[in-house]
Formats: structure tokens, sequence, C-alpha cells
């Protein structure tokens, strides 16, 4: 399946030609940014170093700035900077300051400068879901080698959609799976008693339930460590057990609300945003499952292209599943505006997306 082909600039012609340099400063304290400092989109962005010279910068992100290292650019929180460091400097885009986002690069034209999108679709629930086009664009990133990360809520579980993800994990579907503590309590839940939140899987309510999931942290406490649990024989099903046998790298980021938490989750927020920018710096593709804060978050790190398979700038596929318009069109506005949106129930979309990728698989045998 053919995707939109990157249209690079041509930098031997106006306005680069003859453009400036792009101007550097120094921070005058650690964190603290001069006046005036270049602030990152998530579109390809090129910086002129001089003779004509105009290089992108790595680890690209949006809200961020552009820092000097060594020969090269890289792209870094400010928090991360220190005193003296050179970033670029310059509020213009249209590369009169030596700075140029290249935000119609894989519209050629064919719509606004600000529109970017890897698949044309308004967010309604009305409007009909291409399963086969998702499916072969995650089967695509499988057989390149791609690095797919899901960054899912706690109604994934709940809505016995669990089966289905241990199935994409264990199918080499997923590189790695960003979350909060919640999916992690309830999916072992499940595993040690066959509850989520105290419900059956038939989602009925059972005696004394209500205190399952904090029973579930304390054994895994105990064993002191998820993987711990899962050697030990304590957890031997589901999103966990899955992750951990197929060595498939996860993070879990705490919030105020969280219950235990289990070992292994990362209570610092700045801690957490590092660990999952890690990941995010390596994606070709993500999806968003029932969850608005982890996909708004996650979003933001994640620029709109990736460079990985050629140096050349493709787009990374970007799903958002939930089930109101509210929280894809939330992460648009946030700045993820390449995020297919998908209306529906979590349950209902892993369950229909599995039976598409296996077709796929079939028919491409």
């Amino acid at each position: 399946m053919a995707t939109p082909k990157y249209i690079a600039p041509d930098f031997t012609k106006p306005p680069f030609a003859g453009a400036p340099a792009a101007q550097f400063a120094p921070l005058p304290a650690d964190g603290v940014l001069p006046e005036g400092f270049f602030s990152t989109s998530n579109l390809p962005t090129y910086v002129h170093l001089g003779g004509g010279k105009w290089v992108m910068p790595t680890r690209p992100r949006m809200d961020c700035v552009i820092v000097r290292q060594g020969a090269g650019l890289s792209v870094a929180e400010p928090r991360r900077l220190t005193a003296g460091a050179e970033i670029v400097m310059g509020e213009a885009e249209d590369g009169s300051q030596g700075v140029y986002v290249h935000s119609a690069g894989f519209l050629a034209g064919a719509h606004s400068a600000n529109e970017f999108r890897f698949m044309s679709t308004e967010v309604s629930r009305e409007r009909p879901v291409n399963y086969e086009e998702l499916a072969a664009r995650l089967g695509e990133e499988k057989q390149r080698g791609g690095y797919t990360i899901w960054v899912v809520g706690p109604a994934l579980v709940h809505s016995r959609a669990r089966a289905d993800f241990e199935w994409f994990i264990r199918n080499g579907y997923v590189q790695a799976v960003l979350a909060g503590n919640a999916v992690a309590v309830h999916d072992i839940e499940a595993a040690i008693f066959g509850t989520t939140l105290g419900m059956s899987n038939t989602g009925k309510p059972t005696e004394g339930g209500h205190g399952l999931h904090m029973r579930a942290i304390n054994r895994v406490r105990a064993a002191g460590s998820i993987e711990a649990a899962v050697g030990s024989g304590l957890i031997t099903t589901g999103i966990m057990h899955a992750l951990v046998t197929s060595k498939v790298p996860y993070v879990l980021a705490g919030s105020i609300r969280d219950d235990g938490p289990l070992p292994g989750v990362v209570g610092n927020v700045l801690d957490a945003q590092d660990a999952m920018r890690e990941h995010a710096v390596r994606a070709t593709g993500a999806i968003f499952v029932a969850t608005a804060l982890h996909a708004i978050a996650v979003g933001n790190m994640l620029p709109a292209f990736h460079t990985h398979y050629d140096g050349v700038p493709s787009e990374l596929m970007t799903i958002c599943v939930d089930q109101t318009e509210f929280v894809v069109n939330k992460l648009k506005d946030r700045g993820t505006h390449q995020a297919y949106g998908v209306v529906t129930n979590a349950q209902d979309f892993m369950h229909v997306l599995r039976l598409y990728v296996e077709k796929w698989e079939q028919a491409t045998r």
C-alpha cells in the first residue's frame, strides 16, 4: 500500500538561496532560555548552518529547542540544558532567519500548508473505519522492522480487549507499551483473581471484589517486581505476562491517584517523561487506545514524521481510539494533528483490528 512520498525543499532556490545562517545564543542559566529562542513544532525542520548547508536536528519533538551538539543539532527539553548551551534563535519559520519548517512536505500542494495528515478523514463516529488500511499499515511496519508504540488505558483491560492486546504483543506488533499504574494493576488482578476492579469477565461485581486490585498489588510487591511475579508463576496470563515473556519494554508512569503503586512504576513525572521519550524518538508508529491523558502526553513527545528507514522523513503512523470524538479532537488540538481518529470502544477496535491483521497476514504469506 502506497503512502505519501515526502517532497524535500529545494535549498538551491529562493527563499533558501542566499538565506542567512541561523543564529545561536547561550543559555544564561541552567534551564533558562535566552529571549527570542526558536520553539520547535512536530514538523520537519531545517536549520541553515551556512554555506547552503541545511540540517535537520535529531530527536525531534514539539515545544522544545534546537541545541548545538558538536557538529550537529538536536532537539532538547529546556529543563535538560545547562548554562552556556547554544540554542537556535529566531521566531520565523520561513527560512528568513535560517530556520525552515517544512509543513507541506507530504502534501504536494494538495492541502493547506498547516495541514499534515497520514490518512484524510474527519473525526466522527458516523464515518466508517477503514480497518483494511489500518491493518496493512500495522503489518507493513512489522515487515520493515518498525517500532510501533502502544499507549493504552485501563478501559482496554476492563472491556475484555485484554486477550487481543496480548495477541498483538506475542505476534510482534508491539515494540513498547506506555501506560499508567492502573493498566498493569487491573491486568494483574485479572491474571490472579479473574476480575478487573472486582468485576467478573461478564461485567458482574463479585463479593469483596473492590479490594482485589489491592491484594494483587500486595502480592506483586511481596514478589519484588512484576518480572519476579511472572518468573515465580504468580502471573501466568495477560498483558504484563506477554510483555515480560516476549521481552517487550514498557513504561508505567505514576499519578497522584495511584493505588500501591506496583513496583516499577515511575513516580516522578519528569523521570517518566524521560523514559517514555526514549521510545518516542524510536517510534515509526503509535497507537493510542482509551487514554486521554497519556495519549496527549505522548502525542506531545512525538514528531509527525520519522527518518528511521532511509534518512528521508516518513509519516509517523498515529492512531487514536476512543469512545468519544472529544479525546481525538483534543489530541489534535494539542498539536498531534497527524492523528487518525477512530471513534469506538476499545473492545470492538482491538477485536476487529486483530481479525483484519490476521487476514492481512494470510494474504501476504
